[in-house]
C-alpha cells in the first residue's frame, strides 16, 4: 500500500539554492518515491516516465494513455497530445506543408487501435491560443519557457484539491521533469522553477496553494 503522506512530506530533496541535494539527480528522487508506492501506483509512475521519452510518443502510446484508469494520466497525456499536434500544425504552416501532415489522429497506417485520437484535436484544445502565441515568439528560450509554463499550469489544474494521493505524486514528478530539463538548459530558470515547486509542496501542508 502506498504511503502518500510520507512521500509528499519527504519532498523535495533540495539545498538552499534550489538545486538537487548533494549527490542526487532526477532518477534518485524517482527511486525514493517508488520505494513507498504500491504495485498499482508504480505502474502509473512507470507509464508517466515512459511518456517523457519522445521516442515513445506515437499514436499507440497516446491511445494507451487515453485509456488509463488514473485520471491524471488521461488528462496529462490528452493535453500533451494536443500540445504536440499544435506544434506540428504550426511548423506545417511555417514550412508551407499540408496543415494535417504528421498530426497524430489515430487514423491511418501509424495506428490500428480503436481509440479515436481525433476527438482530442487542437480545435477542442482550450490552450490552443496560448500555445500559438508562445510558438510565434522569436527567442528560443522564451518560447520554451512559455510552453513549459502552460504545461505547469495544466498540471496545477489536474492536481486541484489533491494533496496526499497518487495524483499529487504524479503531478510532482511531472513538474520535477520540467525543472530537471531547465537545470540542464538554463540554470537560473531551473532554480526559479525549483523554488516555485518548493513553495507549492510547502503550501500543501498549510492547506494553502502558493502562487509564484
Amino acid at each position: 500500500m502506498s504511503n502518500y503522506e510520507y512521500i509528499i512530506s519527504s519532498l523535495p530533496y533540495l539545498t538552499v539554492d534550489y538545486k538537487y541535494g548533494e549527490g542526487k539527480k532526477f532518477a534518485d528522487i524517482i527511486d525514493e518515491i517508488r520505494r513507498d508506492l504500491g504495485e498499482k501506483d508504480l505502474q502509473a509512475v512507470d507509464f508517466l516516465l515512459e511518456g517523457f521519452n519522445n521516442e515513445s510518443l506515437d499514436a499507440d502510446f497516446y491511445a494507451r494513455a487515453l485509456g488509463q484508469k488514473e485520471p491524471f494520466l488521461r488528462g496529462y497525456f490528452a493535453f500533451d497530445l494536443n500540445m504536440r499536434n499544435a506544434k506540428v500544425r504550426y511548423l506545417n504552416r511555417r514550412l508551407d506543408r499540408p496543415d494535417e501532415q504528421d498530426v497524430l489522429t489515430g487514423k491511418g497506417d501509424e495506428y490500428n487501435g480503436d481509440v479515436d485520437l481525433l476527438k482530442f484535436r487542437t480545435g477542442e484544445f482550450d490552450q490552443a491560443s496560448k500555445v500559438q502565441f508562445v510558438l510565434e515568439q522569436e527567442d528560443l528560450l522564451t518560447r520554451e519557457k512559455g510552453l513549459d509554463d502552460i504545461i505547469w499550469q495544466t498540471i496545477d489544474q489536474l492536481e486541484t484539491f489533491h494533496y496526499f494521493d497518487l495524483t499529487a505524486v504524479l503531478a510532482y514528478i511531472a513538474k520535477l521533469h520540467i525543472v530537471d530539463r531547465w537545470l540542464a538548459l538554463d540554470a537560473e530558470t531551473g532554480r526559479e522553477m525549483f523554488q516555485k515547486l518548493v513553495k507549492q509542496v510547502k503550501g500543501t501542508f498549510k492547506g494553502v496553494k502558493y502562487e509564484a
